[in-house]
């Protein structure tokens, strides 16, 4: 009797600690926007390349060629970093939320296990590919405008002077597509937007958690404090989830980039109606494998994206709370 008294006291103040001691979303949103904006630093001419390689059609032979020819017409600043404001707006609008949400219901997830008596990491795979899922299609569907001027400030520099929009920086680009062609607009291309980020941050997420999870145990990176815990055995973990992501997104970024670039005729009408409609024109015209165009700059740039933006949101949780990020 002692003894079940002793458990029934001592459970809800365990219960209590975990609790007590879980890490606010505010605090995993902002790790999230901050590693997010770090590497968007460093991989945003790879985005540029990208979405100009997607909606270009045929006139870069290939990303080298493509990225030759940005830096020929319009130099770095306005060329390679054309949008970079943007994306760092994308960052604190989308990053913040996938990376912050998948961490936040991750650590929930383990304390509901301790909770229960069970091991904390515990996680099936599955539980681990729907947080990303609803991470980052709520991060998406919130960033939308700004992956909309992100889109269009990179590949304005593309068009004839007399058919560029001239943005001056991304609020400029947010405010007058409101006012030229409505609010709704911002949010143009939501359904490829939210649909790849879906797909990305599932394998992204899920697949790094996954794959670290297994070394973590294999032993083969050491023990946790020892370098060849940390660095390396985040890139070995983020590289495979790139290489995964950018398969399964890649076709939805191609529709979703070449529905946000757009332009309405001086009839009103787009060349697209919908989704649909510009995956069916886009393969007819071209062919299936243009669903894989830019595969390699979208590689290129998700890889190192995805190993610096996951790894500074592991070391700034481990910094300020103690805790893994993923």
């Amino acid at each position: 009797m002692a003894a079940e008294s002793k458990h029934l006291i001592l459970a809800p103040t365990r219960e209590a600690e975990i609790a007590a001691d879980a890490t606010p979303l505010t605090y995993r949103l902002v790790f999230g926007a901050s590693a997010g904006m770090g590497a968007a630093t460093f991989c945003h001419p790879l985005d540029v390349i990208r979405v100009q390689m997607q909606t270009e059609g045929v006139q870069y032979r290939n990303t080298m060629d493509a990225a030759a020819k940005i830096y020929s017409r319009a130099g770095l600043v306005e060329g390679l970093y054309a949008g970079v404001s943007a994306a760092y707006l994308r960052q604190w609008m989308y990053g913040s939320f996938r990376i912050g949400i998948y961490s936040y219901l991750l650590e929930q997830t383990q304390n509901q296990n301790e909770k229960m008596g069970l091991e904390k990491n515990d996680i099936p795979f599955s539980s681990k590919l729907a947080m990303g899922c609803c991470s980052g299609g709520i991060g998406s569907f919130i960033g939308t405008p700004s992956e909309l001027a992100l889109v269009r400030l990179s590949a304005d520099s593309k068009l004839p002077p007399a058919e560029r929009r001239n943005y001056a920086n991304v609020v400029d680009c947010i405010v007058r597509i409101s006012k030229e062609e409505g609010v709704t607009n911002l949010w143009r291309g939501v359904t490829p937007t939210v649909l790849r980020a879906t797909v990305l941050s599932s394998a992204q997420l899920g697949v790094t958690s996954e794959i670290k999870g297994h070394l973590s145990n294999s032993g083969w990176f050491g023990h946790n404090g020892s370098w060849g815990y940390g660095l390396p055995m985040m890139f070995c973990s983020t590289l495979c989830s790139s290489f995964v992501a950018n398969i399964v997104a890649n076709p939805f970024d191609v529709i979703k980039s070449r529905m946000q670039n757009m332009s309405i005729d001086a009839n009103g009408k787009a060349p697209y109606k919908s989704m649909s409609d510009c995956f069916v024109k886009s393969v007819k015209s071209e062919g299936f494998l243009v669903l894989w165009k830019g595969f390699t700059p979208a590689f290129v740039k998700l890889a190192p994206y995805t190993i610096i933006s996951l790894t500074l949101a592991d070391k700034l949780t481990k910094a300020v709370t103690g805790k893994d990020a993923l």
